[in-house]
């Protein structure tokens, strides 16, 4: 009895890292494929992350436009300072 509990855990270590390679290699499948999962909680755990992934990569687009906005503002405030500053020191 002992010996066939540890062959089933060794069968079962061995098989664990090819598990892990298949599905390494299914997560770069397409996101139609991740619809046809046959459990329901599943399919929507997948669709609240795409929407979330989404969320995050709107949301990183917009803070570059925010980014750049702000500095091309910095560059027009220093400019009028220092304008200012100048034509007030002479």
């Amino acid at each position: 009895m002992k010996s066939t509990i540890a062959a089933v855990i060794t069968a079962s270590f061995v098989l664990l890292p090819l598990s892990g390679v298949s599905a390494q290699e299914s997560s770069g499948a397409k996101p139609s494929a991740t619809s046809e999962h046959p459990d329901e909680i599943v399919r929507m755990h997948q669709q609240v992350a795409a929407a979330n992934r989404e969320y995050r990569r709107e949301v990183a687009s917009a803070q570059k436009v925010f980014d750049h906005k702000k500095a091309e503002a910095k560059k027009k405030r220093d400019v009028a300072v220092e304008a200012a500053q100048h034509g007030t020191s002479q």
